[in-house]
């Protein structure tokens, strides 16, 4: 009886996939590239009306520098409406979002489990979306601080 499997070395010759002299227009290696951090998210793990909440040090380091007295929290999605939030650097490199935190968490019904995404826009505006304990993404219908959010559940 005859084999019908092929060898590893027969399949795909001829097919570019070689070391011959092709472009040498590969990128850098990553160690050479500078590290972008404007994206992140937490995870909320104690009870999610804590006064402040710290970020990933990575980004901290991203915003080394530059360290904002505050940041403004925009609902992706939701309108023109920024939530001022203040900024605590505790000189360890550790950054916490303070003071207007709650506020937003418990405008936007963040509970305990549910993950936070934050993407950084420059100007010091963080643009947020929330995802429930179903791991689903929250829409909000409206970011009117009079009145109650609304939201939906995807």
């Amino acid at each position: 009886m005859a084999s019908t499997s092929r060898t590893r070395t027969g399949r795909g010759r001829g097919r570019g996939r070689g070391t011959g002299s092709g472009s040498s227009s590969l990128p850098p290696p990553p160690s050479t590239l500078p590290l972008i951090i404007e994206e992140f998210f937490i995870v909320v793990y104690e009870d999610p009306l804590v006064k402040k909440v710290r970020t990933p040090k990575k980004f901290a380091d991203y915003l080394d520098g530059k360290e904002p007295a505050k940041v403004y929290l925009r609902a992706a999605d939701c309108g023109p409406r920024l939530w001022t939030v203040e900024v605590l650097f505790d000189g360890q490199g550790r950054m916490y979002l303070d003071k207007g935190w709650e506020k937003f968490s418990i405008a936007h019904g963040v509970d305990f489990g549910w993950f936070v995404h934050f993407k950084y826009e420059g100007d010091d505006v963080l643009t947020v979306k929330v995802f429930d304990g179903t791991m689903c993404r929250r829409y909000y219908y409206s970011d009117d601080e009079d009145t109650m959010m609304k939201a939906t559940t995807t």
